[in-house]
């Protein structure tokens, strides 16, 4: 897969060009110019038009734009172009320019800010010099050079400082599309242009104050906002700057060379000093540290490494030199997985975001009609002249924005997937949290999820060695806590081959080793009668000529098992456990968790069709299980949960997937799409509530253009402020 480099030229977009699954081709572009869901809604619904494209993905947050096509059905300067034609400019993805190009469009705005404060300022003056004029002896003359000297210093200052709202509407306009600057513009023009015939004709008022007291009260509105959407900004944005340009590999010379990632390649060689962040995932071949790992994992204890370890990129080096076995690096990277996981996530389509998407595309139009016929009401009731009317309707231009409607679910899930990756948790599903508030219901499984899964081989040394190496060539097959145990329990035992060797999710592993058929697994799976009994996690090996043989492992509940348990059952959740272990384990470890409902014994199946009885029985259940043999229960969860290491963060069936030795993610978890819940419908509430009061008083005339500014403004910054309440949620 190729990795975009930080200056690559943005004609030849073919080498950029990865292979996608099922025969697609895959294109990652920078997308300039997104400001709202209706842009995003445009640049995908143009591209999934074309015949051979079959996905088309804009996060507003990074401007990534995936495009995913049928292998030779289309080209990518085509698809760019198609992006490009409506007026958003297009550019491989390239991390680097991300916090460089919001920097920008900061400074864009403080400039054009300072011109319209300072232009603003002055008209000001002029004009209650002109407003004292009225009750003096102030003649025509005197006023119209006021009007003309306030001309000349409002325009050129509404020229600059409107740039970035009339910008986006004229690319808006050329894509043939409405966007919410196109209202703002028009009003701030028409101001503009009214104040200037005034001027012309010699009339006794005109509104240059108004103009550019209005384009600055727009900005000053626009630029808090970003800053406060900068603080509730994405968690897939602050990963990307976890990204770096370079590594330093070391040659087949021994001498060291810094190459950019695009042209870093699996096996080679690469150095990391301490303090540095990993460019790469990979093993470690040399030297011996710790990892913070806290940005990725979630983990906020510091890693030890050694000789063999794996190693992920954005993970900092915090002790010693390492040198590096590259396996992956640029977007084939764990960084740049969970990357694409957060983006889906946090740009998901869910229900609040499909409302807000629907009433968002009906704004334009019903706006500029909305206000048409303000003007045209004005005029027939006679209410003052054609200047009170166009007046009254560049207030209703102005007031009724939908920023606040379409920012009210959006600028919360972006909080609530940042907020859920500071806690360890990784947002996979787009509509996850809306799902995990409606729970009534949670289902766990045992080993590996209410305990560490860490389990240790405790009658090793009453088994002879060639049997351990026999039971460990089957367990190397197989990721199960058990099998693990057994792996490591035989690490200084010569290595011993297994052929033919197949998992039965919930059974064990069967396999040829040594020329011997041999099962590893449960129980009755290693044909063993009931009447060989035994406390605690057990596996069992047989064979042909063998007699069956027992490994009994001790394994132990996650620290903060009781307390989760007992709070989630505080917050009035029903919690169940099902487990395929045997009843008297399952038993003691319910009985020290405080769960009353609990099975053991439950194959694949059973398990699923438990979680469809609750459903049948009107429940709602959050299924939280790791391993092969949940996967089906992860699925048939209404949402599921899953504790995973790193490198099986984008295998697992879970929607959301959580890291440590904690269970407390869960409870977390749980906690934030709750209050996250609520504060979509409180936003939702300020919103309709703003433009029901804001929208009647700009018709009746009882609002100016620059109160209007202002409430605008407003509107969209309560509702940001609203969502960064959840930053604080205890």
């Amino acid at each position: 897969m190729n990795h975009v480099a930080a200056d690559a030229p943005a004609g030849n977009l073919s080498s950029f060009v990865e292979d996608g699954d099922g025969g697609r081709d895959r294109l990652h572009l920078m997308v300039e110019n997104v400001h709202c869901a209706g842009c995003i809604r445009k640049i995908e619904t143009a591209l999934l038009a074309r015949p051979g494209v079959a996905s088309a993905r804009v996060n507003v947050s990074t401007r990534r734009l995936v495009i995913e096509w049928r292998h030779g059905e289309d080209d990518p300067a085509t698809l760019a172009q198609t992006v490009d034609d409506l007026g958003y400019p297009t550019a491989p993805f390239n991390p680097a320019t991300l916090m460089d190009g919001g920097a920008a469009q900061d400074k864009r705005l403080l400039t054009a800010l300072a011109v319209a404060g300072f232009a603003a300022a002055n008209v000001m003056l002029l004009s209650v010099s002109i407003w004292s004029g009225y009750f003096s002896d102030m003649g025509p003359a005197t006023r119209d050079l006021f009007h003309w000297v306030s001309a000349l210093i409002a325009l050129p200052a509404v020229v600059f400082a409107g740039q970035p709202f009339f910008r986006s509407a004229w690319t808006s306009l050329r894509g043939s599309a409405l966007n919410m600057d196109v209202p703002i513009s028009v009003a701030v023009i028409l101001a503009s242009l009214m104040s200037l015939q005034q001027t012309m004709v010699g009339g006794e008022h005109a509104y240059f104050d108004a103009s550019v007291t209005l384009l600055f009260f727009l900005l000053v509105g626009r630029y808090l906002d970003r800053r406060a959407r900068a603080r509730a900004r994405s968690a897939a944005e602050r990963l990307l700057t976890l990204q770096t340009a370079t590594a330093t590999v070391i040659g087949a010379d021994g001498a060291p060379q810094t190459l950019a990632i695009a042209d870093i390649a699996p096996g080679m060689i690469v150095a990391v000093a301490a303090g540095e962040r990993l460019p790469v995932d990979g093993r470690v071949i040399e030297g011996q540290s710790e990892t913070d790992t806290s940005l990725v994992t979630g983990e906020s204890m510091a890693r030890p490494i050694t000789i063999g370890d794996a190693v992920f990129a954005g993970t900092i080096n915090l002790a010693q030199p390492l040198r590096v076995e590259v396996t992956a690096a640029g977007e084939n990277t764990l960084l740049a997985e969970i990357v694409r996981l957060m983006e889906a996530a946090e740009q998901g389509r869910a229900r609040y975001v499909r409302i807000a998407d629907r009433v968002a595309r009906i704004y334009a139009p019903s706006v500029h009609i909305l206000a048409l016929g303000t003007f045209a009401g004005w005029l027939v009731l006679g209410a003052g002249g054609w200047q009170p009317a166009l007046m009254a309707a560049i207030t209703v231009l102005i007031i009724t924005c939908p920023c606040a409607l379409g920012q009210a679910a959006p600028v919360v899930q972006v909080v609530a997937t940042g907020r859920l990756l500071n806690r360890g948790v990784l947002l996979k599903s787009n509509d996850g949290l809306e799902r995990l508030e409606a729970i009534d219901t949670v289902v766990f499984d045992k080993t590996g999820t209410l305990t560490l899964g860490r389990p240790t081989l405790t009658n090793g040394d009453q088994i002879p060695s060639d049997i351990l190496a026999r039971a460990a060539a089957l367990a190397g097959h197989s990721r199960h806590p058990l099998s693990r145990a057994i792996v490591a329990a035989a690490k200084s035992l010569a290595p011993v081959i297994a052929e033919q060797v197949a998992e039965v999710p919930g059974r064990g592993l069967s396999g040829r080793v040594d020329g011997n058929e041999l099962r590893l697994g449960s129980r009755d799976w290693c044909g063993v009668s009931e009447s060989a009994g035994a406390d605690g996690p057990e596996i069992w090996l047989s064979g042909e000529a063998m007699a069956p043989r027992r490994f009994s492992f001790a394994d132990v509940a996650r620290p903060d098992a009781v307390a989760v348990i007992a709070a989630l059952r505080k917050r009035g959740l029903h919690i169940e456990l099902l487990s395929g272990d045997r009843p008297p384990v399952v038993t003691a470890v319910a009985d020290q968790l405080g769960i009353a409902e609990y099975r053991a014994e439950c194959l694949p199946d059973h398990n699923v069709q438990r979680l469809k009885q609750l459903a049948e029985d009107g429940h709602k259940v959050l299924m939280v299980g790791d391993g092969l043999n949940d996967a089906p229960a992860l699925a048939a969860g209404f949402v599921s949960m899953s504790p995973a290491g790193a490198a099986d963060i984008s295998q697992t069936a879970a929607d959301l997937i959580f890291q440590g030795d904690s269970l407390a993610p869960v409870l977390h978890a749980v906690e934030t799409a709750r209050n996250a819940g609520r504060l979509v419908r409180q936003n939702f509430a300020l919103a309709f509530l703003y433009n029901a009061i804001a929208i009647p008083v700009a018709v009746a005339g009882l609002a100016t253009p620059l109160v209007a500014a202002v409430a605008m403004s407003s509107s969209s910054l309560v509702v940001t402020l609203n969502a960064l309440r959840l930053r604080l949620a205890r």
